[in-house]
């Protein structure tokens, strides 16, 4: 069944990592192992059973020591999955497709954001910049665009991109999630690029292309950042532990804080789901009490507000007194509903009356 199952494993990662289509092999060759030790009469897919032969592989995921941490079980399971589901289609063996079920994958544990307290932020930031090295300047170049360390690793030497006159941004490459974006940048970390272009060009021993060089390999650049943080953090006298991944929260709660809507901050981290936006912000009472504030003082409505809920006569222009009305109660309801098929047949009921107000106003013209 090997062939079968790294056959598999090729067609779903097709358009995934390497990294992706290694845990994907690995996964197939973990469970064939499994079945060679406890059950070596199944030699064909169609022997597959869940009991025993699923459930008694989960068990002994289960029973691993050290225990796998919640994920990486689930991402074992996961993958089991995707490739029986292939099995299934591929060598017309539907029942494989039911083997492994959704309810095999525990629930992911809800958390909490963890950006850097401010003191640690502002500690870490003055150290980082006093270093001026190469680990730190990469540090910084992380805090201040909300980057994967994986990103920021695969920067080429040339990542700065002119948009406009005096505008810059930095061109992030394909990364976790396999698309690429562009992330606006100020004169501070234009600044952060070109001190390490500067220490790239003295760099002579290596020519990569890469804005970080890789003496030995990317794992060791990472391993290389994830220890200069420590050491910094631990020089500042923060206890806690900290590590790369907090510099994104950070940045997406000072954007949201700043004035950055949901789908900006979204698009800056390079996420495809409001919902895994939401994870990384941090919205405090003082957040809350900010913006309810603001909104007493300066309201804003995305759909005039009518002069009046009612038609006052039966003219062209109460004709479009009602339209309006109805524009602002649509509106006000659409904006309180979560993204799904309501809220996407409002939008098309909304754009249906700007078309017949719009015509209305001929009326009135009239």
């Amino acid at each position: 069944m090997a062939p079968l199952f790294q056959r598999a494993a090729e067609s779903i990662t097709t358009s995934l990592t390497e990294a992706s289509a290694h845990y994907y092999q690995c996964t197939g060759r973990h469970f064939l192992n499994y079945l060679d030790a406890a059950h070596p009469r199944v030699r064909s897919l169609r022997q597959l059973r869940r009991d025993p032969h699923i459930l008694d592989w989960l068990a002994l995921l289960r029973s691993r020591k050290p225990p796998l941490a919640k994920v990486t079980y689930s991402h074992y399971v996961i993958r089991l999955r995707r490739i029986l589901d292939e099995l299934a289609w591929t060598q017309e063996i539907p029942f494989l497709a039911r083997l492994v079920r959704a309810d095999d994958v525990p629930r992911p544990d809800d958390y909490l954001p963890r950006p850097l307290t401010a003191e640690h932020d502002q500690l870490i930031q003055r150290e980082l910049l006093r270093r001026d090295d190469r680990a730190s300047n990469a540090l910084l170049l992380l805090r201040h665009t909300g980057m994967r360390i994986g990103e920021c690793l695969d920067l080429p030497l040339d990542c700065l991109r002119g948009t406009g006159q005096d505008q810059w941004a930095l061109h992030v490459p394909l990364g976790k999630l396999r698309t690429e974006r562009l992330v606006p940048v100020d004169t501070f970390v234009r600044g952060i690029v070109h001190r390490l272009q500067l220490l790239r060009s003295q760099d002579t021993g290596s020519s990569d292309g890469f804005l970080l060089a890789r003496p030995r390999s990317r794992h060791s650049v990472g391993s290389e950042l994830r220890i200069v943080l420590h050491q910094i953090a631990s020089d500042v006298g923060v206890k806690t532990r900290i590590v790369p991944h907090q510099f994104r929260h950070s940045f997406a709660t000072e954007m949201l804080r700043a004035g950055a809507s949901l789908p900006v901050v979204m698009k800056l981290l390079g996420h495809q789901s409001p919902k895994m936006t939401m994870r990384y912000l941090e919205v405090s009472l003082t957040d809350i009490e900010r913006e309810f504030m603001l909104a007493q003082q300066h309201p804003r409505h995305w759909a005039p507000v009518p002069k009046s809920s009612f038609i006052s006569s039966a003219s062209p222009s109460g004709l479009l007194d009602s339209l309006r009305a109805a524009q602002h109660v649509l509106e006000m309801f659409r904006r309180n509903l979560p993204e799904g098929p309501d809220r996407r047949l409002l939008d098309r009921l909304a754009n249906r009356l700007t078309k017949i107000t719009a015509e209305a106003q001929t009326l009135d013209r009239g």
